[in-house]
C-alpha cells in the first residue's frame, strides 16, 4: 500500500468519524474506497544545445532570490595514468584553490565571500564539476569569474603543493578505519587490483604529479562538447539563454571524452583476510563482479531484487541476519547498476569477532537464497510500494529535477527514464525478478573479504574455503608500491581455476565438432566475410565485416558500414584503427580488451585445449532452445567465457561473456563446412538481454596468403 492511499484511508476514517449517524458506515478498511492517484507530472527544465557541443538546461525557481550552476564535465581518474592515482583528486582541489590567470584562489575567496558567493569544484571517476551559488542580484557580477575558472585555470604550484600534503594525510590515515580497509579492497576484489575502478593512490602516485599533468588534464576534457551546464534559480529563461549564448558560444569545441573503460581482472572466489588486531569485530564483504547498466531492461527487475534483499528492516539480509540471528546491527547490499561502466554485486555487514564465520555462512545462504527461495507476493508487493514512494521525492524540488536531466544528458539517456521508471516497476513480477537473481548474481564466484582479528573468530575462516591474507601496509615515500598477495592472485598469467576432467573432454568434444585436432591445429590464418545487423539508437544498421585472423594473436577488422569503410587492426606490434576521420592508435584499454576477446576466439580456444593457460570446467545444465545444455566455463589470464555446449554432439549453442558493451551473448543458429571444417554460419546477438544484432557466415578461406602489410599501420600522410 501506498503512503499516498494510506492518507487516503486515514482521511476517509475520519470522515466516516465525523460523519453523521444517517451515513452508512463500514465495519472494515478494506471496503474503504480510495480514488487512484494523480500522476505526477513535474516541470522539466528547458534544454539548450549550442553549436560548439556544450548541452545548457535552465529551471526557474523563484521561490529565492538564489541562483545556482553546475557543470559537469566528462573524464575523471580513470582516463588518467595508473602511474598517477590520485591526480584528479589534486586537480579537483587545485583547481578552484589555484585561482585564475587574473586573480588567485586567495583573491577569490575575498571577492566572493564579500557577496556570499560560493563556487566550487571537484572531480571524481568520471567526471569534474564547477558548482555556483550566488544571489540574483550578484549573478553578473561573479558569472565571469565561473566562466574563468572554466577556461582559465592556473593551478598555482602553492595550492598543488597544499593539495599533495593533504592527499599524503590521507594516505598515511587509510587503514585507521576498518570499515574504510573493507570498502577499499573489496572494490579491488571485485573489479581487480589493476582496475581504474578499484585505484589507490600511493605517495609515489601522488609524487608523480606535477602542474603541467593538471594543465594537460584541464585542456584535454574541458572543451564544451564534453560539458553538460545547468542553471536554476530566480530569473527569467529567454534574458538567462541569451546571456549564456554569449557567453559560451564562441568557444570551440574539442576532443569528445573516451567511452567508460572496462575493468581490471576480478579475484578468484575464495576467503580474502585483512589482519587488523585492535578491533573487537568482524567487517565482511562478499562481492563478485558482474551487472547490467542502468539502460538495460533488467533495471528495474534489479531494483526490487535489491529491495527485497536489502530494503531495511523489511529486507532479507536484516530480518534473518540482524532480527532472528542477531549477528548484526546492520547488513546490507545487492546489485550495483551503474550508467555506463562495470559494476558489482556486494553485500557488507559487521558482526563480534566470535561469529565471524557464522555471519559469513549466514550471507552466502541468503545470496543463494536469491536463487532457490521463491520471492512472495508480499515481498514483491512492499519492495514495488517501497520503491515507488520513494520515487516522488526525487524530484520534489526545481533543483533535484535539473540534477536529474543534467545526468541524464551526461550519460546520453532519454530524457524521459525516470517518467517511464515508476511504470517499469509496477510491471516488474515475481517470474522477472527470479529471471535477473539467476542471471546476474552468482553465489559460486563470491570473493569473501574479512577485515578483523582472526585470533578471536569462533571458527578458522579455512572452513570457509582457502584463504588468501592481504598485506595493506603502505609503501613508503618514494618505494615502489607492495603488490598484495591478493593483487598478485588476481593478475598472475595463469588460469585462475583448474581443468577438470570434464571440462577438458568436453572442450575436446567441441573440437571434434568442429572438425577434429589435427585440422584445428593446422590452421594458422583464416579469413571470413560476414553480413550483420546491428541495432543501434538511429534503427538497424547493416554492414559487412571482412576479419582475418592470424594465429595465435593478430586480427584486421574491416567494417563496410553506411558511414564508410572502417578498419582495425590489433597485434603485438600494432593497434589502430582507421576510418573516413583518419588514423589513430586505439586506447590502452580497448587494445587490452580486444586482445582479451581474441584469445577466447573459437579456433584460438580449440587450439589451447591442452595449454597450461587455459582452464575448462563445467559448471552444471542450462536450456539453450530444446537442448539441455552443458555450460562450460573457459579461462584464460583472468578472461572468461562461457560456452553452452550440446553434451550430445558436441556443437556449441551458445556463448556468453562479459566484455566493453557489458554482458553479451550469441547464439549460433546453423554451421557451415569448409572442407574438414565447421564454422558457425549465422548467429543472434543479445547484450545485456536485449537483442542488439544478428549475422550471417557468407564465404570462409583457411590458411589464404597473407600480405604482412595487412597489419601494418598505414604510413601519416
Amino acid at each position: 500500500m501506498t503512503t499516498l492511499k494510506r492518507i487516503g484511508l486515514i482521511a476517509a476514517a475520519a470522515l466516516l468519524v465525523l460523519a453523521p449517524a444517517s451515513v452508512a458506515q463500514v465495519s472494515d478498511y478494506h471496503d474503504i474506497k480510495t480514488p487512484p492517484l494523480r500522476q505526477f507530472q513535474p516541470p522539466q527544465p528547458k534544454r539548450i544545445a549550442l553549436a560548439n557541443g556544450m548541452v545548457i538546461f535552465l529551471q526557474e525557481d523563484h521561490e529565492l532570490p538564489l541562483i545556482r550552476g553546475s557543470a559537469r564535465i566528462r573524464g575523471g581518474e580513470r582516463d588518467t595514468a595508473a602511474a598517477k592515482a590520485g591526480l584528479t583528486d589534486i586537480y579537483g582541489s587545485a583547481w578552484r584553490t589555484g585561482g585564475t590567470e587574473s586573480k588567485t584562489g586567495d583573491q577569490l575567496d575575498e571577492f566572493l565571500e564579500s557577496r556570499a558567493a560560493r563556487i566550487e569544484t571537484n572531480a571524481n571517476e568520471d567526471a569534474s564539476s564547477i558548482n555556483l551559488d550566488v544571489l540574483k542580484g550578484d549573478f553578473d557580477t561573479v558569472l565571469p569569474i565561473f566562466v574563468e575558472l572554466l577556461q582559465k585555470p592556473a593551478f598555482r604550484q602553492d595550492k598543488i603543493d597544499l593539495a599533495k600534503t593533504q592527499a599524503n594525510t590521507m594516505i598515511s590515515r587509510r587503514n585507521d578505519d576498518p570499515q574504510t580497509i573493507l570498502v577499499r579492497e573489496a572494490s579491488k576484489l571485485a573489479f581487480g587490483a589493476d582496475s581504474p575502478y578499484a585505484r589507490v593512490p600511493e605517495y609515489a602516485t601522488i609524487a608523480a604529479i606535477t602542474r603541467d599533468d593538471l594543465l594537460a588534464f584541464h585542456k584535454r576534457f574541458v572543451v564544451p562538447n564534453n560539458i553538460v551546464i545547468g542553471f536554476v534559480g530566480d530569473f527569467d529563461s529567454a534574458k538567462m539563454e541569451k546571456k549564456l549564448r554569449d557567453t559560451f558560444g564562441s568557444w570551440k569545441r574539442g576532443a569528445d571524452a573516451p567511452a567508460a573503460v572496462t575493468s581490471g581482472t576480478p579475484a578468484r572466489p575464495g576467503v580474502y583476510y585483512v589482519s587488523k588486531d585492535d578491533v573487537t569485530q568482524a567487517n565482511i564483504a562478499a562481492v563478485h563482479l558482474g551487472g547490467p547498466l542502468r539502460s538495460s531492461p533488467d533495471y528495474p527487475a534489479i531494483a526490487v531484487m535489491n529491495e527485497i534483499l536489502s530494503g531495511g528492516f523489511s529486507g532479507r539480509l536484516m530480518n534473518h541476519i540482524r532480527s532472528q540471528m542477531g549477528l548484526a546491527y546492520g547488513v546490507g547490499g545487492g546489485l550495483a547498476v551503474a550508467w555506463d561502466r562495470p559494476s558489482a554485486f556486494n553485500v557488507f555487514m559487521s558482526t563480534k569477532s566470535q561469529s565471524t564465520v557464522e555471519a559469513i555462512d549466514a550471507v552466502k545462504a541468503e545470496v543463494g537464497n536469491l536463487q532457490s527461495k521463491p520471492f512472495t507476493p508480499e515481498e514483491l508487493s512492499l519492495a514495488k510500494d517501497t520503491i515507488l514512494n520513494r520515487y516522488i521525492f526525487t524530484m520534489d524540488s526545481p533543483s533535484k529535477i535539473l540534477n536529474q536531466q543534467l545526468l541524464l544528458e551526461f550519460y546520453h539517456y532519454p530524457a524521459d527514464f525516470w517518467q517511464k521508471y515508476p511504470t517499469a516497476i509496477e510491471k516488474v513480477s515475481a517470474a522477472d525478478v527470479e529471471r535477473v537473481a539467476r542471471k546476474y548474481v552468482r553465489p559460486n564466484d563470491l570473493a569473501i573479504l574479512v577485515v578483523g582479528n582472526d585470533k578471536e573468530f569462533d571458527k578458522p575462516l579455512s572452513t570457509v574455503g582457502n584463504v588468501t591474507k592481504i598485506d595493506v601496509t603502505i609503501p613508503e615515500p618514494g618505494a615502489a608500491a607492495k603488490k598484495p598477495e591478493a593483487a598478485a592472485a588476481t593478475a598472475a598469467p595463469a588460469a585462475p581455476a583448474a581443468t577438470t576432467a570434464e571440462g577438458s573432454a568436453l572442450a575436446s568434444k567441441v573440437r571434434d565438432f568442429v572438425g577434429g585436432k589435427s585440422v584445428v591445429d593446422s590452421i594458422h590464418s583464416t579469413r571470413l566475410v560476414r553480413s550483420a545487423t546491428v541495432k543501434t539508437p538511429q534503427g538497424d544498421m547493416e554492414m559487412e565485416i571482412e576479419e582475418t585472423l592470424r594465429y595465435p594473436d593478430t586480427q584486421r577488422q574491416v567494417m563496410k558500414t553506411p558511414m564508410g569503410e572502417i578498419t582495425v587492426v590489433v597485434g603485438p606490434n600494432a593497434a589502430f584503427m582507421a576510418g573516413p576521420m583518419g588514423t589513430r592508435d586505439l586506447p590502452a584499454s580497448q587494445r587490452d580488451a580486444m586482445k582479451a576477446e581474441n584469445k577466447l576466439d573459437l579456433l584460438t580456444v580449440l587450439k589451447n585445449i591442452e595449454s597450461p593457460a587455459y582452464a575448462f570446467a563445467v559448471g552444471g545444465d542450462e536450456k539453450v532452445g530444446d537442448v539441455s545444455a552443458k555450460v562450460l566455463t573457459v579461462t584464460t589470464e583472468g578472461t572468461t567465457v562461457k560456452w553452452f555446449v550440446d553434451p550430445a554432439s558436441g556443437k556449441l549453442l551458445r556463448t556468453v561473456r562479459s566484455g566493453r558493451m557489458g554482458e553479451q551473448s550469441l547464439d549460433y543458429t546453423s554451421w557451415k563446412k569448409s572442407g574438414d571444417l565447421n564454422l558457425p554460419a549465422a548467429f543472434t546477438m543479445t547484450t545485456n538481454g536485449e537483442k542488439s544484432g544478428s549475422g550471417e557466415l557468407k564465404s570462409i578461406e583457411i590458411n589464404p596468403t597473407l600480405d604482412a602489410k595487412l597489419f601494418e599501420k598505414p604510413a601519416e600522410k
